[in-house]
């Protein structure tokens, strides 16, 4: 048997298909393996036959038996669409009630719910942070140099002059009175 294994090793191309007879590939001109004699050589040969012949048996009720499986699933009704719907729910099923998925499932919901912790503390700091920022004196003077500014630039009444006009440029009005929005401040 072992030199029948290395045969087959050094020359895997000469292997017989699946279904080929592999009585035709082994031959009386092959020679023998060194511990095997012609008594043994032709025993194995029968029982190839034989399980050879086994095998194309079983592959003929197999095909038979799916002809028998299609008719009656034709005469059911059942499509192989209706089959594929079926198998993917029994799958998701399955898949769901199985205890990796719950695991999963928690450890998701958790960190989910972790997330969203995380996010609101992130949030009220980042409030707390900008409230300390606008109150800080820094902030307050700017704010108050920002509104100077506004209320220089902004008319007192409608129609009325503005502030201080030093670039020499008349400044332009909408139908309510306020700056027209296509003139750029400088």
């Amino acid at each position: 048997m072992e030199g029948t294994e290395k045969s087959s090793q050094q020359h895997p191309d000469s292997l017989p298909e699946l279904g080929q007879d592999a009585m035709t590939s082994v031959g009386p001109s092959s020679p023998l393996p060194p511990a095997m004699t012609e008594e043994e050589r032709l025993e194995l040969q029968e029982e190839l036959a034989r399980v050879e012949d086994e095998i194309q048996t079983l592959s003929q009720v197999l095909a038979d038996k799916e002809r028998q499986v299609a008719e009656m699933k034709r005469k059911l009704g059942i499509s192989p669409l209706n089959e594929l719907k079926q198998n993917i729910t029994k799958t998701w099923q399955e898949v769901t009630t199985s205890t990796a998925y719950k695991r999963t499932s928690e450890t998701l919901s958790q960190a989910g719910q972790k997330a969203t912790a995380a996010f609101t503390n992130m949030g009220s700091a980042i409030s707390r942070k900008l409230e300390d920022v606008r109150n800080a004196p820094t902030f307050k003077s700017f704010e108050e140099k920002v509104e100077t500014l506004k209320t220089k630039i902004t008319p007192s009444a409608p129609g009325g002059s503005s502030g201080s006009q030093d670039d020499g440029v008349p400044q332009t009005t909408d139908s309510d009175g306020f700056p027209a929005q296509d003139a750029p401040l400088h």
